[in-house]
């Protein structure tokens, strides 16, 4: 469990099947994900069961943000696809919209990477973005994640082939600009 000063990042759990539903069915907030919304409740039950694995195989650590004064379930932020011999890792969130633009996601990211490069020990994060999702990609510059390179023709979802931009951030360069 990490906290902040609005919300606790905790595990997943059955509790946030109907959240997790709600905001993955938003075709706005899944605009660029690497998959469709989903169109039933079942997918959701199904990702929440595979989720709480995550912590237990080191297959990735997942968070849900909830709000420390209701707890209500907002999002989540996830560090996955670890190269364990590099120290290496990918980030990658979500956020259903009416919390958009309230400054809860960049709050949870500031904990998660203080805790991707603190306890976790990792060397450099990764985040593959679509080149269109521009507040994605300025939330991510804002926390001094940098654009690495394009790949072409990366995702297919649905009828549509689209292109990822990747954005890299370095220990050393987080811990500068935290004063650490």
């Amino acid at each position: 469990m990490l906290r902040t000063e609005r919300l606790v990042l905790r595990e997943i759990d059955d509790r946030d099947v109907e959240a997790v539903f709600e905001m993955e069915s938003d075709p706005v907030a899944m605009l660029y994900w690497s998959r469709p919304p989903m169109v039933d409740m079942a997918e959701a039950v199904a990702t929440v069961e595979r989720s709480k694995t995550f912590f237990a195989q080191r297959a990735g650590l997942k968070w849900v943000l909830s709000r420390a004064d209701d707890g209500r379930h907002m999002g989540n932020v996830g560090v996955f696809g670890f190269v364990e011999p590099s120290n290496r890792a990918e980030i990658g969130y979500g956020l259903a919209r009416q919390f958009w633009g309230q400054g809860f996601m960049h709050e949870a990211l500031i904990a998660v990477i203080d805790y991707a490069f603190g306890p976790l020990a990792l060397r450099r994060l990764e985040a593959d973005t679509h080149p269109r999702n521009e507040r994605s990609i300025h939330a991510l510059e804002r926390l001094g994640f940098s654009r690495e390179g394009l790949l072409r023709e990366r995702w297919q979802v649905g009828d549509e082939i689209s292109d990822t931009l990747y954005l890299g951030l370095l220990a050393h360069e987080w811990h500068a600009r935290r004063g650490a």
